[in-house]
């Protein structure tokens, strides 16, 4: 039965990343990108990673894609016909057949991928989740302290930038 949810969460996620580039509308390119962020939080559930699957739907597919939303509505783009070309459909078969031909590979590997080097009763006992947060707590404190301080710089640089007043020519003077 995972299998077939696998193939599923796969044939989904693949058409939907061909969709978000191929189509015309960016409004639909956005709802496209959501199809494959959900999907891929749908891979995260078959792998047992509870922690992935809520950071992909809150984060990703949650405050990422409404960012993304918000630039084009605020960018107010229009669709350009002259960049658009109606041959991307020859490319889209050989890439589904290839997307396919490595799914077949992926599913007749013998390699399961690696393992944690978390004990698995650890794991079973307090949850993928805990098991995260104790590794990322006590191994990672350094990193992810850094990881904080270069979005705290972050947010400081976004604020700096829209409060910095324009050049006189830039104004309009009505």
């Amino acid at each position: 039965m995972v299998v077939v949810f696998f193939a599923y969460f796969a044939l989904v996620s693949i058409a939907a990343g061909v969709l978000t580039v191929a189509l015309k509308n960016p409004v639909h390119c956005g709802l496209a990108l959501l199809a494959l962020l959900l999907h891929v939080s749908g891979l995260f559930v078959l792998l047992n990673a509870e922690f992935l699957w809520a950071v992909q739907v809150i984060v990703y597919a949650g405050a990422i894609l409404v960012l993304y939303l918000f630039v084009l509505m605020l960018l107010n783009l229009k669709t350009d016909e002259r960049y658009f070309h109606s041959s991307f459909m020859y490319f889209l078969a050989p890439a589904v057949l290839g997307s396919l031909y490595v799914l077949a590979l992926l599913l007749r590997s013998p390699f399961g991928g690696a393992k944690g080097d978390a004990p698995t009763a650890a794991v079973l006992e307090e949850g993928a989740t805990a098991a995260v947060g104790i590794k990322m707590f006590s191994d990672y404190l350094l990193q992810f302290e850094i990881v904080g301080v270069f979005l705290l710089g972050a947010i400081i640089g976004a604020i700096v930038l829209a409060k910095t007043p324009k050049p006189i020519d830039e104004r309009s003077d009505g």
